[in-house]
């Protein structure tokens, strides 16, 4: 709870007690604490000086204009109230503003002098009506929880270059990059190009972006409009980008009045980032990339989405302008008005045999605060599922699940996230088969993403006016940025889209459907041949580690996942792509005859390999990639259906590791995390992962999996038991610790209740049932075994 403030509560008392009986005053709480409802009733008070009629909250343009004729609030002004005003607006804002009420001396003006100093206002010697408007308001003037200094730098220089604009208002110099500074931005932009106080809007409209054509950057330019683009670079905050090493890291810009190297370095990396050509040079595209959610509409775009049937004249229309992926909607619930927008029978193939990919969006609504929860989340992951599973669509394959409308941070955080919360949960209910994409603005998209780990985000970025969109640079995992509506084709085959920029190297739409999964002999192979070309490729990791990584890049390959067990090499994905290896998402057991998923057995890989588990006790970041990590999730699936299963060890011995049926943790599951140990434990002792994987699966290793896994990484029952207890119950290193709290309230929903606050016999119960269906799992692989061997 936040402090009381005795300053603040002085404020508050005083103002109420002056103007309260007032027609058309609204009193503040008197609780000491600084807020907008204190800084409105300050306004008021000044509007009831000034003889403003009728009061607002808003310091509009007649409290400007009347206190304007007053001049600078000062030594001279004989309205004591107002002083007063001045100085307990002053202490709301955190600077010593009197030593004597009612008297501007030397300690008020010392406090007002800070505060400009702050705002970039150094050549401003006295409190002009901007600088009072300033003063009530709760903006900050100093850096932030969460700001940047550089984007502090840039919103100190806007303020003493432009203050002297008319319709300039002094702007938050708190690091913060938002809405109300992106305006101040275009205001910039237009003030520079010539425009008069009455043609500057602050609206990035058809003037400025003639204007803007003009002034194109490249190597040895210098001057305003280098600050301008650095600062609009600046805003753009950390890209990411690939090294020369072929990992990934993050730069900034940094403000600058001359386009040197450091600067067009940057605007490559940048221009990589949002697709466009890596030039280093700016042009008008570049220019509105870094200034507004569409970019250029006008760029060339190779993805669309609608809401109409493609028909082959429609997608022969598609592909001769350039689109060569199409996002079309799984599913439609009965209403009164249908907009009949879902997937038609025959559609799918008409998609792919004129050249086209597709990528699936689930929206049954979306479009108010009020339609998100986490129980209509729930809902809506499985219905999407169910429709995925009709159509045919594989493994792996991410579904975009839309927020269209202007979801406000509080409403993200409120309703958006735990929506999602629920999606996730849904889809892990049912074996995980899809993953889940986020489509909205770049604010919905990048919370979601931190809060949910949406594979790719889908981004509304014509609503330019979306507050979700101003202020906000683009998400780190954009795969589609909606940019444009238009209509094109003719006759049969007109249609109206709405264009999408695809990002190069992320979600690549999907080509076919109800694909049989590969062959045992044939992942062997692929295996083998990636492997090749990781010993061709070079580089600092060792072959096999570059072949695991490759396997789980696209599914496992986030900030989230680089955090737990490293990134991938970038350099070396392109390589593979270079030499035309099509991809495996799935192979056929040769044991139990299901499909295993190639990015989580790769993942599985990858974290035993660079986080190895210890045999016998103790835990690592490699239990969590697999085995660990579905038993968290598994956990938090238990405590959702609680209420039908009290016992949790009950309801492992009826869930956990199946054949069919809903679940998170299903047999599939068990068999890629105790391959991906077996497998990477023997790379570890010195085999290559390719003749480890052939002696695995050609010889007889699958066939005793879970013996070797227990035997390996256990040892004991006691210790199985005592492994799993500390995974989930005890302390463990902080990124695990982080982690189990995600896995499990991603299926068990927030709040879930953790399993050290369980009564010690519910969890040990939970944790027998585990550690018995570990058990029969060997026991049945026994018996299975002597059967076909009969």
């Amino acid at each position: 709870m936040e402090a009381l403030d005795a300053k603040v509560l002085e404020a508050q008392k005083w103002v109420n007690a002056t103007y309260g009986q007032v027609s058309g005053y609204k009193k503040c709480a008197e609780d000491g604490i600084t807020g907008w409802a204190t800084m409105y009733s300050l306004t008021r008070a000044l509007q009831i000086e000034l003889g403003v009629t009728p009061l607002s909250d808003n310091f509009g343009p007649t409290t400007l204009a009347k206190l304007g004729a007053l001049g600078d609030i000062g030594p001279n002004t004989a309205n004591k109230n107002i002083i007063k005003i001045l100085q307990h607006g002053l202490f709301c804002k955190g600077y010593w503003g009197a030593s004597q009420y009612g008297v501007y001396d030397g300690t008020t003006h010392i406090a007002v002098q800070a505060l400009l100093t702050n705002a970039g206002l150094n050549q401003i010697n006295s409190v002009q009506p901007k600088g009072f408007k300033a003063i009530l308001t709760m903006d900050s003037y100093l850096l932030v929880e969460g700001g940047r200094e550089k984007v502090r730098d840039v919103q100190r220089w806007l303020n003493g270059r432009y203050y002297h604009r008319q319709n300039f208002f002094v702007i938050p110099c708190d690091g913060i990059f938002s809405r109300d500074v992106q305006k101040s931005l275009y205001l910039a932009i237009q003030f520079e190009l010539g425009m008069t106080d009455d043609q500057a809007t602050g609206v990035f409209g058809p003037g400025t972006q003639v204007g803007l054509r003009g002034h194109p950057l490249a190597a040895g330019s210098s001057g305003i409009w280098v600050q301008i683009y650095s600062a609009a670079c600046v805003f753009n905050g950390s890209i990411k980008y690939q090294t020369q090493q072929g990992g990934w890291s993050y730069k900034e810009a940094t403000f600058t009045d001359s386009y040197d190297a450091e600067l067009k370095g940057w605007t490559r990396d940048f221009q990589e980032f949002t697709g466009l050509p890596a030039k280093g040079e700016v042009d008008f595209t570049t220019w509105c990339q870094t200034l507004v959610s569409t970019g250029d509409p006008d760029r060339l775009g190779t993805a669309a989405d609608c809401i109409t049937t493609i028909t082959d004249a429609r997608a022969q229309a598609l592909h001769r302008a350039g689109y060569r992926v199409v996002g079309r909607y799984l599913d439609e619930r009965p209403s009164n008005n249908p907009l009949n927008k879902q997937i038609q029978p025959g559609e799918l193939e008409t998609i792919f045999r004129n050249d086209l990919k597709v990528f699936p969006i689930s929206q049954y609504y979306g479009g108010a605060v009020s339609y998100f929860t986490y129980a209509q989340g729930y809902q809506d992951g499985l219905g999407a599922h169910t429709a995925a599973v009709k159509y045919g669509f594989n493994s792996g394959t991410v579904i975009y699940f839309a927020v269209d409308y202007d979801a406000t941070q509080a409403e993200i955080e409120s309703n958006i996230i735990p929506y999602f919360r629920g999606v996730v949960a849904a889809l892990a209910s049912q074996g995980k088969r899809y993953v889940h994409g986020v489509y909205g603005s770049r604010n919905v998209c990048t919370q979601v993403t931190k809060a949910t780990l949406a594979r790719w985000s889908f981004v509304s970025g014509m609503s330019t006016g979306f507050s979700g969109n101003m202020g906000f640079p683009l998400p780190e995992n954009w795969s589609f940025n909606q940019i444009q509506t238009l209509t094109i084709g003719s006759g049969t085959g007109q249609i109206q889209i709405d264009k999408n920029v695809h990002a190069k190297d992320t979600d690549p739409g999907v080509s076919a459907v109800n694909t049989p999964s590969n062959s045992i002999d044939e992942f062997v192979a692929y295996i083998r041949r990636l492997y090749d070309l990781a010993v061709q490729y070079g580089g600092s990791r060792n072959p096999s580690q570059l072949v695991m990584e490759y396997l789980r890049y696209i599914d496992y390959g986030d900030a989230q996942w680089e955090a737990l067990i490293g990134d991938y090499d970038a350099g070396f994905v392109a390589h593979v792509k270079a030499a035309g290896i099509a991809r495996i998402t799935e192979a056929r057991d040769p044991f139990y005859g299901i499909d295993l998923d190639v990015a989580h057995f790769g993942a599985n890989c990858n974290g035993v390999y660079v986080a190895p588990p210890p045999s016998g006790l103790g835990v690592s970041r490699g239990d969590v990639t697999g085995w660990g990590g579905d038993l968290m999730t598994f956990y938090g699936e238990w405590r959702r259906n609680s209420e039908s299963y009290s016992s949790g060890h009950t309801y492992c011995l009826e869930k956990l590791s199946r054949l069919d049926g809903p679940g998170s943790f299903k047999l599939r599951d068990l068999i890629e995390d105790a391959d991906g140990y077996n497998i990477t434990m023997k790379v570890r002792q010195g085999a290559n992962i390719a003749d480890a994987v052939e002696s695995y699966y050609k010889g007889n290793g699958y066939k005793s999996r879970f013996k070797q896994f227990y035997e390996g990484r256990f040892n004991n029952t006691d210790n199985l038991y005592t492994v799993a207890d500390q995974l989930l119950a005890r302390d463990v290193e902080t990124i695990i610790a982080v982690g189990r709290v995600w896995l499990i309230e991603s299926t068990g929903g927030v709040p879930t209740v953790l399993p050290h606050m369980l009564p010690g016999t519910k969890l040990q119960e939970f944790l027998q049932g585990f550690c018995e269906v570990m058990l029969t799992r060997i026991t049945d692989e026994n018996a299975q075994l002597k059967l076909r061997t009969q």
